[in-house]
């Protein structure tokens, strides 16, 4: 059987986190050593080097009913159980999210199912994941693939209620028909499986998600579930082409993904084997595909190279039988190749940049520290190797000319202090600007008022004044980001330009991540405020989705964004406070040395045999970061150039 392309990449991606966090274990223990580090230093490697460690690659799943979606997850990262582990037979079978990984501190497996009446509580599911207690939980056997598969079939579960039970829960669009007084719901509003596959160990999760109505019961599923997500496979069936529904799901939930680049798109045509007429050869078959293909893609207005038709069913069969020419035809692979060369390397990507952007500037200083250290050393070296012979006269104009030195690195100095001190305030306009106590304030207002009126237009009125004034208090926050990055940057030049030091450069920060968050947001907002639904929904609950979906997301990206500026207003002026600290140290060191030489020759070998087994240390200080930078960059091993067969 062909070897699964991304199962290799994955494999090679975990071994390529593992280096990382080595190598960043190894600068800490470095910074020990040299006496460069700090609890501040201690504590953001410890949370990038835990951030690693918890690490994983989400890809979610979207589709409407019956169209192929479990069993496209069967076939691609779970076919080596011999047979179907998740349930999709034919009909309506995921009931409620599910997500599947693999928990590293849990003692066991197991099945977490969090009953469908919690969509009464006033709790968010990202709360309830924090508490166990809440959820159902069935130990897996992962003994046997078939224990493992009859345990999965808790998911799918439905309960019969009546109807005005349906509508307080915010389900009563389950109603098949509009006479129906009993309507069948999901047993469970979210399922958590983990379990010891060797793809979830290296770090993937699995999002599947239910149809249309699923995801608009659920707005965490679209508000921050599926954004976080580095890919969304979304998967339409030969047999159907392109619904209404599907198109409805296309526009709201997946197509708006496609402004963030840190996002994958991919767009399965499931079910081709519909279209293996027996009575047509393999051309005419092959032209059905394509028509079918094209007619997708002119309706999602995307390219047709963008849509990747497949048979999940028969992938899933060949890769059992191991029936080569199968494989080829369900064109599975295709898909599983483009997942290991666009998505895996992206993912990469953006776990690399945020590496660089905090570990790789802290090793970066480290090397421009060690190489001013060097720097200075050397000069050290070749002033007092110069001293051999000379007179008294000599050492004392070098003294007197040092003293000089330091006398206008200190006013240099008290200038620095004030521009950091004014750095100091506009950071704090930029914390007060992002205050939650104002935003928990703002919350309650709106909830009082929102719970005070009697018309769906107070209701609406409520969420629309919300979302413009948080939207201002970014927009204000950004501002004066911006103002506080001018200031650094005034700074950090007008001190390079006195010192010399062109490789001093300021970490910028930029409101563009939580701007971009507040206007998804934003968006959903207003799809949910102007829905038909919404209208005809219990106000209570109106008021409690919106409090427990929306707004505290709102919460959670206010909260994100106070809690980085608060570090990079810490970080910001850290080089220049180290540089500092480091020129002044090399002066006393300096003027030490020639008042012990002024005082007696036989200090000045001594010294000078000193500070070549410094720049010896230095030197080798400088050649083990450069090697952790290296790693930093090092590319992901590729095995999509090749397909071996077993």
């Amino acid at each position: 059987m062909a070897t699964d392309r991304f199962t290799d990449q994955m494999q090679a991606y975990g071994r390529w986190r593992s280096e990382i966090t080595q190598s960043i274990e190894k600068y800490q223990k470095w910074l020990e050593n040299n006496q460069m580090s700090s609890a501040e230093v201690e504590i953001r490697i410890y949370e990038l080097i835990e951030t690693l460690k918890s690490d994983h690659l989400t890809i979610a799943f979207v589709a409407e009913f019956a169209r192929g979606k479990t069993e496209l997850i069967n076939a691609i990262f779970f076919s080596e159980y011999d047979r179907r582990l998740l349930p999709s037979e034919a009909g309506r079978t995921t009931m409620c999210p599910t997500e599947l990984f693999y928990d590293a501190k849990a003692n066991e497996s197991y099945i977490r199912l969090l009953p469908i009446e919690t969509r009464l509580e006033e709790m968010s599911l990202q709360e309830h994941k924090l508490n166990p207690i809440n959820w159902t939980s069935i130990t897996l056997d992962t003994s046997s693939s078939d224990k493992m598969a009859e345990a999965f079939q808790e998911v799918i579960k439905t309960k019969r209620v009546p109807l005005p039970v349906a509508e307080k829960l915010g389900l009563s669009d389950y109603r098949e028909n509009e006479s129906d007084t009993m309507v069948d719901i999901p047993m469970w509003r979210h399922a958590l499986i983990s379990f010891p596959n060797p793809l979830l160990k290296e770090g993937l999760t699995i999002l599947d998600t239910p149809g249309l109505n699923a995801l608009g019961n659920e707005p965490e599923l679209t508000i921050s579930m599926l954004p976080s997500a580095q890919a969304v496979v979304f998967v339409l069936a030969a047999d159907t082409g392109v619904t209404k529904s599907d198109l409805e799901m296309w526009t709201q939930n997946v197509q708006p993904l496609g402004g963030d680049a840190k996002h994958g798109r991919i767009v399965v045509l499931n079910k081709i084997d519909t279209l293996w007429d027996e009575l047509k050869d393999d051309n005419a078959i092959n032209a059905s595909i394509t028509t079918q293909c094209k007619s997708a893609a002119k309706m999602l207005n995307i390219g047709i190279d963008s849509v990747f038709p497949v048979s999940a069913q028969k992938g899933l069969l060949a890769k059992i039988r191991h029936d080569t020419e199968l494989l080829a035809k369900s064109n599975i692979l295709a898909l599983e190749s483009i997942l290991a060369k666009d998505i895996l390397p992206q993912k990469q990507q953006i776990v690399r940049n945020s590496i660089i952007s905090e570990i790789g500037d802290m090793t970066k200083e480290s090397r421009n520290l060690i190489s001013s250290r060097l720097d200075d050393t050397n000069k050290q070296l070749k002033e007092l190797q110069g001293l051999s012979g000379k007179n008294e006269d000599v050492i004392t104009h070098l003294m007197k000319k040092t003293r000089e030195e330091q006398t206008i690195y200190h006013k240099n100095v008290e200038s620095f202090q004030v521009n950091k001190k004014s750095f100091s305030g506009q950071h704090k306009i930029l914390m007060q600007t992002l205050s939650l106590t104002q935003l928990d304030a703002l919350m309650e207002k709106t909830r009082q008022e929102m719970t005070g009126t009697w018309t769906t237009g107070g209701l609406k009125g409520g969420m629309k004044e919300f979302f413009n004034i948080i939207s201002t208090t970014i927009t204000t926050a950004s501002q004066q980001a911006d103002k506080v990055n001018m200031l650094l940057q005034t700074i950090y030049r007008a001190f390079n330009k006195e010192h010399g030091l062109t490789d001093v450069k300021p970490k910028l920060f930029s409101m563009g991540k939580y701007k971009r968050d507040l206007e998804r947001l934003t968006h959903e907002a207003e799809a949910y405020r102007s829905s038909a639904k919404m209208a005809a929904t219990e106000q209570s609950f109106v008021v409690k989705k919106f409090f427990i979906s929306m707004v505290s997301h709102a919460r959670n990206t206010f909260f994100q964004a106070h809690q980085e500026v608060d570090a990079w207003g810490k970080a910001g002026m850290a080089p220049l406070v180290a540089r500092i600290k480091e020129h002044r140290n090399q002066m006393e060191k300096r003027l030490e040395s020639l008042r012990k030489i002024n005082e007696s020759r036989d200090t000045l070998q001594t010294r000078v045999s000193e500070l070549e087994k410094n720049a010896a240390a230095l030197n080798v200080q400088l050649a083990d970061l450069n090697k952790l930078i290296e790693t930093l960059n090092r590319p992901l091993e590729d095995f999509t150039s090749s397909t071996q067969v077993a």
